[in-house]
């Protein structure tokens, strides 16, 4: 199978404009993404895809490799697929560009999940453990069924504990996605659906549209860059 890695990269973040050029140790958060995710050893291919002249230049000046995306996007997915269309390729795994800490070793178990030919899209989750985290709505949060599928992503606080005694593991969405090409290409013929709308969880369309996500557990893969407080912490990580 050819697999290959797809960075989306918009510079124009609603929550932290340009947050894909800021500075994480001696790189941009976008190079460190890129650099760790052809680091895995993984893929064909990893290619950023930018609607940004900055973040193009940023990546092929070091001999990376880049795409401009030609129109207006409504989500990372659909930004992907538009560059995806045209290149050969079984698997696409989708590395948000602000995930700067991915590792081999997930990516390797995401994308063994396409053994199995019933999945279509597969993701990744991580336990959260601090309270502050789980009522934070810039950590989205998944549940699943018994067979790992997810039953629902959202901001809000996801199962509610109204059983203050119950036993449950809250896990946070981690924002890489691996996809059959043709399910990537199908989502963007759907439009936009309420519930992602209104959460602003692109994975939800998915969802709506009858197909669940196979998600996999993962240990710590440290912090997504959507808020400056992000960016300091991690720059502690790095």
């Amino acid at each position: 199978m050819i697999q290959i890695a797809m960075i989306p990269a918009r510079y124009a973040a609603t929550r932290f404009p340009a947050k894909l050029m800021q500075m994480l140790g001696s790189k941009t958060v976008i190079h460190q993404t890129y650099d760790a995710t052809v680091a895995t050893g993984l893929f064909d291919e990893v290619v950023v895809v930018t609607d940004s002249d900055i973040i193009y230049k940023e990546i092929t000046s070091c001999g990376g490799k880049a795409v401009m995306s030609k129109k207006e996007h409504e989500s990372g997915s659909d930004r992907i697929a538009e560059a995806a269309e045209g290149m050969k390729a079984d698997i696409i795994v989708n590395v948000q560009g602000d995930t700067p800490f991915v590792k081999r070793e997930p990516l390797e178990k995401l994308l063994k999940q396409f053994d199995d030919p019933s999945v279509q899209v597969a993701s990744m989750m991580q336990a959260l453990t601090k309270q502050s985290e789980i009522e934070d709505p810039n950590f989205v949060k998944v549940a699943v069924d018994k067979n790992m599928n997810s039953l629902f992503f959202s901001r809000s606080v996801i199962p509610y504990p109204r059983d203050k005694n119950a036993l449950i593991t809250y896990y946070e969405h981690i924002g890489v996605y691996a996809f059959r090409k043709k399910t990537l290409l199908d989502f963007t013929k759907w439009p936009v659906t309420p519930l992602e709308a209104a959460e602003k969880v692109e994975c939800l369309r998915y969802l709506e549209n009858g197909v669940p996500l196979r998600m996999i557990v993962v240990d710590y893969m440290g912090i997504e860059i959507d808020t400056p407080e992000d960016l300091e912490r991690a720059g502690k990580l790095l």
